[in-house]
């Protein structure tokens, strides 16, 4: 009697759970036919996540193989770690390593301060038109292709007929400068170059962040007798401190990873300058073409996803130590 009645109890909880699992799986459908002209927009940005950046991580198997185009990827030899060897025993891995670190690091921390700083100044304008001519003036460098932001460095640099050579210098009574033969040059031209470019598209994000804080923080400060500055420290750098962060966060995911326009095109692929411009992906880019060992960039590809996951996964734990709201998960 006893046997029967606990199976009969186990029956009645099983039934009780899949009851649950239905209801549960009917609220979700709801909210996806509440949802669902959010969730049809949705969809092709989704497809191309799925698509563009998912789907192609089965080719990590190609960073462990000695490829042969005979055999197929899948077909080829395992050749485990050797792949990687290329990458770290190079007499460049110091070097290419080093200026994508340091490189990366400094765009992290001028593109984040300038970014909220004009954010703040654009959100003092009060006058629409000049708000919005303002904001399509930052934006457009980061719209403009970097092939010809590098012939725009070049009118500029130009060792006969730049801007800087012809005019500029001249006015200044200095003598002319081999530009693309100079590396002491380079890193500021670079850094120049990656926060005219990169800034509008930060401070664009900024401003909708602060655009979106309730006007009501204000009043109330200023009836407290808080003046411009002291709002803006007070309310709006630390509520707009999570979007900030998720995009640190984010920056700090790639910092193993280059802009491979900038110091490919711009520097107009000179040799000269290799020390100062030569990163991970332009090194593997010009190993590829000489070599041809697609195993040997797909391990760099690898390295430089595992090292920035781990970056983002200790970041994260940082933040999320002296404020959870303010972590990416």
């Amino acid at each position: 009697m006893q046997a029967h009645s606990e199976t009969r109890i186990q029956e009645m909880k099983q039934v009780s759970m899949k009851k649950k699992k239905i209801s549960t799986f009917a609220v979700e459908l709801k909210k996806v036919r509440k949802y669902r002209a959010l969730v049809l927009m949705a969809l092709p940005g989704l497809l191309y996540l799925l698509i563009n950046n998912y789907l192609p991580m089965f080719g990590i198997v190609i960073a462990f193989k000695d490829i042969n185009f005979a055999k197929g990827i899948f077909g080829s030899d395992w050749v485990g770690l050797k792949n990687f060897e290329y990458l770290f025993k190079t007499t460049d891995a110091y070097i290419i390593t080093r200026n994508t670190l340091l490189y990366n690091i400094t765009f992290i921390l001028l593109n984040t301060g300038i970014a909220i700083a004009l954010a703040i100044m654009l959100n003092e304008i009060r006058k629409r038109y000049l708000s919005r001519m303002y904001q399509t003036l930052i934006l457009l460098p980061f719209l403009i292709s970097m092939v010809i932001v590098g012939y725009l460095v070049l009118g500029f640099l130009d060792v006969e007929n730049g801007f800087m050579n012809k005019i500029l210098l001249p006015m200044l009574g200095l003598d002319p400068i081999s530009w693309y033969s100079e590396t002491k040059y380079w890193p500021w031209i670079l850094t120049i170059v990656s926060v005219w470019k990169g800034v509008g598209n930060l401070c664009i994000i900024y401003l909708a962040a602060i655009i979106g804080i309730d006007n009501e923080y204000y009043e109330a400060a200023t009836i407290d007798g808080a003046n411009r500055w002291q709002q803006i420290r007070k309310i709006m750098i630390p509520l707009i401190a999570p979007v900030i962060t998720i995009m640190t966060l984010l920056a700090i995911g790639r910092i193993f990873y280059s802009d491979f326009g900038l110091f490919y095109q711009v520097p107009l692929n000179t040799g000269v300058l290799m020390p100062v411009t030569n990163t991970i992906d332009t090194y593997v880019y010009r190993a590829l073409i000489n070599l041809g060992d697609i195993g040997m960039s797909s391990a760099a590809g690898l390295y430089q996803a595992f090292v920035g996951f781990i970056l983002v996964i200790i970041s994260n734990a940082v933040v999320r130590k002296y404020n959870k709201d303010n972590a990416l998960f």
